[in-house]
């Protein structure tokens, strides 16, 4: 990956070089669009050693991913840099000065802003140091590789008793760990889904994780108890990178992990000529939803540019302005026509 960002013009800027952002430039390198990506290098799921779910790459690690597809871009024209955007500001003409952390500024018709989000994790001694190995928070993306195994999961107001419900069709070991919560926070509905489920509850404040041979052993409560466990399912506060966004003056809109972009089904945001993809405009946007929700931007954007440059050229014709580009133009689709 480069690291110099030459400045100069290009048909869009995507910031934020993860699955969603670079699906998004491959779709706009095949359309033969000039694209500029600027990666920050700080993907949301680098603390994990392998990603799941993903038609073909399933249990790939992320990084290697991520290093197939920039050289697939980069077949196609695509400039990527390791970078960060500061600002991007509307030049008054629908087009955008993007300045960067270096001191460059590049020029974009078109924003895609895919700069994800971060999981701050809950302040319990030994769980930042085993998150992504064997303290994770998603049943979908880790849940197999820790099947029949001890599972912990601790309990948080908003998700409720979900997750340990979720597990409990991966493993006939899971327990609920209420912390700081009282048991009268269920709902007695809760308390029968979970004798239903099999879930064990512990009540107490956890004091930390117990870690021995380099695996997680146990929880420990501040009474001294230790529960042997070797997973520990903790929920995260999922901060999303949109200050970019919010600069823009996008809209927002509520969700159950606070407020994220709002998005029509191609990722366009309430700005014209922004979009934006991935986990910037939701909380469940895994890597294969954030690839998608990239090609369906990068195949509008393309269609878009496309559509208001062939509208711009048949304005200058009716106006009397001929250009040699258009009139070549011109002489190609009329031989291509086919008779009546």
């Amino acid at each position: 990956m480069n690291t110099q960002i030459r400045e100069g013009a290009y048909d869009v800027v995507v910031i934020g070089g993860g699955a969603a952002g670079l699906s998004a430039a491959l779709i706009l390198g095949r359309s033969r669009r000039s694209v500029l990506v600027v990666d920050a290098g700080e993907p949301r799921n680098a603390p994990a050693a392998h990603m799941q779910g993903y038609p073909s790459r399933d249990g790939m690690p992320p990084g290697e991913f991520l290093a197939v597809v920039r050289e697939e871009v980069a077949a196609y024209g695509v400039e990527v840099v390791r970078g960060e955007v500061t600002a991007a500001e509307p030049d008054g003409s629908g087009e955008f000065d993007v300045a960067l952390a270096d001191g460059g500024r590049v020029h974009a018709r078109r924003l895609v802003v895919a700069t994800g989000l971060v999981d701050e994790l809950p302040g319990i001694p030994g769980v930042a140091e085993r998150w992504g190995n064997d303290v994770i928070h998603c049943p979908f993306c880790h849940g197999w590789e820790v099947r029949d195994q001890p599972i912990g999961v601790l309990y948080e107001k908003a998700s409720g008793t979900h997750q340990a419900l979720l597990f409990s069709a991966l493993s006939d070991d899971v327990t609920l760990f209420l912390d700081d919560a009282g048991e009268d926070e269920l709902p007695d509905d809760d308390w029968q889904l979970l004798a239903a489920a099999g879930v064990s509850v512990v009540r107490g404040k956890i004091a930390g994780l117990v870690v021995t041979d380099d695996a997680l052993s146990g929880v420990r409560l501040a009474d001294g108890r230790v529960l042997a466990r070797s997973v520990f399912v903790v929920p995260t506060r999922m901060v999303v990178r949109d200050t970019l966004l919010t600069g823009l003056g996008v809209r927002l809109r509520e969700t159950p992990a606070g407020p994220f972009a709002e998005v029509d089904p191609t990722g366009l945001t309430s700005v014209p000529g922004v979009w934006a993809v991935g986990n910037a405009t939701g909380p469940a946007e895994q890597v294969v939803n954030s690839a998608s929700a990239g090609y369906r931007a990068g195949s509008t954007l393309h269609a878009q540019l496309l559509h208001a440059d062939l509208a711009r050229e048949a304005e200058r014709r009716r106006a009397g302005v001929f250009s040699p580009e258009g009139e070549r133009a011109v002489a190609r689709a009329r031989a291509r026509r086919i008779p009546a």
